[in-house]
């Protein structure tokens, strides 16, 4: 397999392609696009964050920002969408769950109206297993950065 092959770039993504790679719905989906994708490599995406969201009532209601918490969601879904297209399986109903969040840094408040852009790499990839290194930012400035680690998995059975 050539260079270019496992290095496929990819995007821009619609939300229905996000879709495709993700379990995700409303109101837990947190990415909407994708601006870029480099398979094995690196993700772009954007969250349109708008006054609408759930958690804005009450986080806070007189000064509504979103969680970080919820920004560090936002990066594993951008992530996984990355592990899920650079191993083909959109489609598949894998799931990434996480396994360790470390280094978490909050630098900026993220309010509604803005666009919040969604930087991932991948450090490394073994197997089902990915390590990423995330950042979020709005209009350049970082909201939030973070590493962590997912495993990509069947779906728990129905009993």
């Amino acid at each position: 397999m050539s260079e270019e092959a496992v290095n496929e770039v990819m995007g821009p993504l619609d939300v229905r392609r996000v879709m495709a790679a993700l379990p995700h719905r409303y109101p837990l989906l947190l990415v909407d696009r994708v601006e870029s994708l480099t398979k094995n490599d690196k993700i772009t995406a954007i969250k349109a964050v708008s006054m609408n969201e759930q958690f804005f009532q009450g986080h806070f209601p007189d000064r509504p920002i979103m969680p970080g918490v919820l920004q560090i969601e936002a990066l594993a879904q951008a992530a996984g969408v990355l592990a899920v297209e650079s191993m083909d399986l959109a489609g598949s109903g894998k799931l990434v769950y996480f396994m360790a969040i470390e280094n978490a840094k909050f630098r900026k408040p993220v309010e509604p109206g803005c666009l919040l852009q969604l930087d991932c790499e991948i450090v490394q990839m073994r197997r089902s297993i990915c390590k990423f290194a995330g950042k979020a930012s709005v209009d350049g400035e970082v909201t939030c950065e973070v590493q962590f680690t997912a495993m990509i998995a069947d779906p728990p059975k129905d009993d």
